[in-house]
């Protein structure tokens, strides 16, 4: 599980194909990799990714077909940023929200433009998580707990405050950038039960 607060900003070191895989290295700069063993989870630009190697200040991941298509980890390219978490600890705060890492779509920016200090950025979703976007609900964009200022249709509102636009990477997108969105739990699993007949 994930928080969706950003630790740290990697840079891809390298993309290696491995029989249609992909083999990631990511440097860190904050990230403190000696409390990472072998098979932890890393969170990177939203998407739950296992370490298969640990080399301080770098660790490498192994992306699958599955991820490669339906996330933007196979847009990456040497020396792109990306948001790094790791798995939340028992007795650590939950400072955003509950994350699996598990990616419900890929989104696009429509609009990224200036408001008093922040970034006001409007997203479109795709339209099968409309139904899961709510004035004031929570969204991971890029693995960054978001709260949505406003919805209409599969479009929302968010705002980045500088700090958001310092910590992450989300303070570079620019409209027509593709973004991995997870929904929030809740609101995943509220909709399924209210789908199933006698709810």
């Amino acid at each position: 599980m994930f928080t969706g607060i950003v630790q740290d900003i990697g840079e891809v070191r390298s993309l290696e194909t491995r029989g249609g895989d992909v083999r990631l290295t990511i440097a860190c700069r904050h990230l403190e990799l000696s409390r990472v063993q072998l098979g932890d989870s890393i969170c990177v630009q939203g998407c739950c990714l296992t370490a298969t190697e640990v080399r301080p200040p770098a660790f490498v991941a192994d992306l699958s077909r599955e991820t490669l298509a339906l996330t933007t980890l196979g847009e990456l390219v040497p020396g792109a940023a990306v948001n790094l978490e790791p798995a939340l600890r028992a007795g650590e705060p939950l400072g955003g929200h509950l994350l699996s890492g598990h990616i419900d779509g890929v989104a696009q920016v429509i609009e990224a433009r200036p408001e008093a200090r922040s970034l006001r950025l409007l997203i479109e979703a795709p339209a099968a998580l409309a139904r899961y976007l709510a004035p004031k609900g929570s969204i991971a964009v890029d693995g960054v707990s978001l709260t949505i200022n406003e919805v209409e249709g599969a479009r929302f509102g968010v705002n980045l405050i500088p700090h958001t636009r310092s910590a992450t990477t989300l303070g570079s997108l620019r409209a027509g950038s593709r973004v991995n969105l997870e929904v929030d739990q809740v609101a995943r699993y509220l909709a399924r039960l209210l789908a199933l007949p006698g709810s």
